[in-house]
């Protein structure tokens, strides 16, 4: 059972990645990012997830510097954007990217999304930026079964992330399966659906029941399905709440009872889309 905010999965690397991370979509570079960042490592988080394509990379780099935790407790992650993707492009996407967070190294560095004719180039940066300890670890972003197994026919390291959307209305169960097997840590974004779930019966019920918000519940069933939780917010209070996830262990039956919720929705793009 994952009983605290400072346990970790372990990747196939031997990397240490906290099971819950702050994500930081959409939060405003500057005094918001920065503040919501502040709050996220007062409540013990220790994982922070950015990307090119946020545009707040600077406000991430500055909040971690004022902050005074040691650079080795903390896991910060970003990503190469759709346009940046190409083998040199990468590259300098990266050397931009770690400019910006004012950092010697990433903990994560991951392809956004699959672009078709360009991500086995991107993947290929990345293993010289893994290889050149530049990063400590690399994945992939919104990878389906057919991306992955394209990429593990020519790579030469296998991703050690998959960060797709994964909620009770997309529990991707074939998807999960197949990176356990491949020992490719599945991480979630928008766990939370936008809040889009929070009046659903069986949700609502099972909050009552363990005493905990419908948002706790879901993200305590994303760890018990071994799945990285990245939720994103601005607000100290909501932050807060999200980490207190640890003193409680959803039972069999209402896990199950969770992934019948399942409707394969998609809030976000289609990988197959891209």
């Amino acid at each position: 059972m994952i009983k605290s905010i400072s346990d970790t999965t372990v990747l196939h690397n031997g990397v240490r990645m906290p099971w819950l991370g702050l994500g930081v979509y959409k939060a405003e570079d500057g005094q918001e990012v920065i503040n919501a960042i502040q709050y996220a490592l007062e409540a013990g988080y220790r994982s922070i997830d950015t990307a090119s394509f946020y545009k707040n990379e600077e406000g991430v780099g500055q909040a971690l510097m004022e902050s005074g935790v040691p650079r080795e407790e903390l896991f910060i992650t970003t990503k190469v954007w759709n346009t940046e993707q190409g083998y040199e492009t990468t590259l300098q996407s990266f050397e931009e990217s770690r400019k910006k967070l004012a950092l010697d190294y990433v903990d994560l560095f991951l392809v956004h999304w699959p672009v078709s004719g360009k991500y086995k180039d991107t993947w290929r940066a990345l293993e010289h930026l893994y290889k050149d300890g530049k990063v400590k670890a690399i994945g992939v972003c919104n990878f389906e079964i057919h991306h992955l197994e394209d990429l593990l026919g020519d790579c030469e390291i296998v991703p050690m992330v998959n960060q797709v959307e994964f909620h009770p209305r997309l529990t991707q169960k074939e998807l999960l399966s197949y990176c356990k097997d491949k020992n490719i840590q599945l991480e979630a974004w928008r766990p939370l659906l936008k809040g889009e779930i929070f009046d659903e019966p069986v949700l609502v019920e099972l909050a009552k029941k363990y005493e905990k918000t419908v948002a706790q519940v879901i993200l305590r069933w994303d760890l018990q399905n071994g799945v990285v939780t990245i939720p994103k917010s601005v607000n100290k209070e909501r932050i807060y709440q999200n980490s207190d996830i640890f003193d409680f262990e959803l039972s069999r039956e209402d896990m199950e009872q969770i992934d019948t919720l399942n409707t394969n929705h998609r809030n976000g793009p289609n990988p197959n889309d891209f």
